[in-house]
């Protein structure tokens, strides 16, 4: 009850999770799905599932948090400004989780998947704001912002990944290509199982309190590439909302904003919002 009351008067309903498909598609292709996870602030999953296309992915939202306030949290990058190279909060990525064997892909203006980038848009024309977190965890409305689940797989301690990130998506070196499907669907059912720990944490998310997320817990990660890809989106997206949760309710003192020192105003700046364990702090990093 004390978690909900928080959350009750901070003003926020909903926590979404969106792992979002960068590529837009095109006339001879479609979008990869894209997963979508809604939470309350009793760790219920309101809603969750996939989506395909920045459209469907819209109408999704509007419907999770029609007359609610929300914070959504994203795993794409939202703002690109730099011509070439890593966006400042990438190369922080690298730079503070590195030792988790955590790393974030580069972004630049040239590009091609920016998904992302449309959907802030598109969110933003349609009354959402962009908050870049280095004012803190907003209180109100509906507000949009990055992050990365490798971080939370690593910066949360409640999932016990102490040493380094879960082999559930890039192969290690030590894994011959042979027996990765095999490994990576192990992996998987160690990451949901560590998950549904986040039961009795706080903020809780409850994996087994809506149809399609209980099935995670239900049945075993599949081997097959694409049956896999279906499941592990919806897992990021679940992570994403976690986080988002997380990031309202214990704000800096668990989190961190990559990217922070932009000279941007606040609330504009190309920004990671990041769980962090002490060591992973720029403090502690250096």
């Amino acid at each position: 009850m004390a978690v909900l009351w928080y959350y009750r008067r901070m003003g926020i309903e909903r926590f979404i999770g969106i792992d979002l498909a960068w590529a837009q598609g095109g006339a001879r292709s479609k979008p990869n799905e894209t997963g979508v996870a809604a939470i309350d602030g009793r760790g219920v999953v309101v809603d969750c599932g996939w989506t395909v296309g920045l459209e469907e992915t819209m109408g999704w939202l509007a419907e999770a948090t029609a007359g609610r306030s929300a914070l959504a949290f994203v795993d794409a990058p939202l703002v690109v400004d730099n011509p070439a190279g890593q966006r400042p909060c990438e190369r922080e990525v690298g730079q503070r989780y590195g030792r988790w064997k955590v790393s974030a892909n580069s972004t630049n203006l040239s590009s091609p998947r920016r998904a992302g980038v449309l959907l802030r848009a598109l969110l933003q024309e349609s009354g959402w704001t962009y908050d870049d977190g280095r004012s803190g965890p907003p209180t109100g409305g509906k507000v949009v912002s990055e992050c990365y689940p490798y971080t939370t797989l690593v910066g949360a301690f409640e999932l016990g990944y102490d040493q380094e990130r879960p082999a559930y998506k890039r192969r290690p070196a030590r894994v011959p290509s042979a027996q990765w499907r095999a490994v990576r669907a192990e992996e998987c059912d160690t990451l949901i199982a560590r998950m549904a720990g986040l039961a009795t944490a706080d903020p809780p998310l409850l994996l087994s309190s809506h149809t399609v997320s209980r099935r995670l817990l239900d049945e075993p990660s599949p081997q097959p590439a694409a049956d896999y890809k279906h499941r592990e989106d919806l897992i990021d997206a679940l992570l994403c909302a976690w986080t988002a949760a997380l990031w309202s309710r214990h704000g800096p003192a668990r989190c961190q904003v990559l990217g922070a020192d932009s000279l941007l105003p606040l609330g504009s700046a190309p920004t990671i919002i990041a769980p962090a364990r002490p060591e992973q702090t720029r403090r502690g990093a250096s």
